[in-house]
């Protein structure tokens, strides 16, 4: 089946994405005008797609709808924490338990290792089975991490209705994109024109 341009539009990254994994996979799935969303990670082939892209899985690890559900709950889970964040309210824990069991699901420590030919050395053990759970893990970490920075001051959802991205806010900008942008200031501008008493 032949995906259409809706499906994937050119949107370019919000601010903050590439510095925080975490933050591009909760814009993984946005809304856009005429009530038509997109999810990259919609299906295994797309979630596999995601995670090769972001460095955090080798181009076809043969990703089950399962692994793909796994990643998309941990997608919300941490929509839930930057919604929290945001908005100044308390987290569900369920989100908290859902960051932290990720993260503690792996070895995060080079484990002694022994070969015997060469000896002892150290490693983190990272067999194909355990992929997920470590890009799981690199996310979860990454949430806590940006959660717990000096830039979760600048952590904002994007001002652009019906957009819903999260980005890290530069100065007075509030959008994801310059086309959230334009589309806000035209929306504040027919919203003047349009207000009884301005003719």
């Amino acid at each position: 089946m032949k995906e259409s341009v809706l499906e994937e539009p050119d949107l370019p990254p919000a601010r903050g994405e590439e510095q925080h994994l975490s933050l591009a996979l909760a814009n993984s799935a946005f809304a856009l005008p005429g009530g038509h969303t997109v999810d990259l990670l919609g299906t295994p082939a797309r979630a596999n797609r995601w995670l090769t892209e972001s460095g955090l899985a080798p181009v076809d690890i043969g990703m089950l709808e399962m692994c793909a559900a796994q990643l998309r709950s941990m997608r919300e889970q941490i929509r839930s924490l930057f919604a929290s964040r945001v908005a100044g309210l308390p987290a569900l824990p369920a989100a908290v338990s859902a960051v932290n069991d990720a993260m503690t699901r792996v070895p995060t420590a080079p484990l002694l290792q022994w070969d015997d030919k060469s000896g002892p050395y150290r490693s983190t053990p990272h067999p194909t089975t355990a992929i997920l759970d470590h890009a799981l893990a690199a996310l979860a970490a990454d949430a806590a991490d940006l959660l717990t920075s000096v830039e979760a001051e600048r952590l904002t959802a994007c001002g652009s209705a019906p957009c819903n991205r999260y980005l890290l806010r530069h100065g007075r900008r509030h959008w994801c994109s310059t086309r959230c942008g334009d589309r806000a200031r035209a929306a504040r501008a027919y919203a003047r024109r349009t207000r009884p008493g301005t003719e």
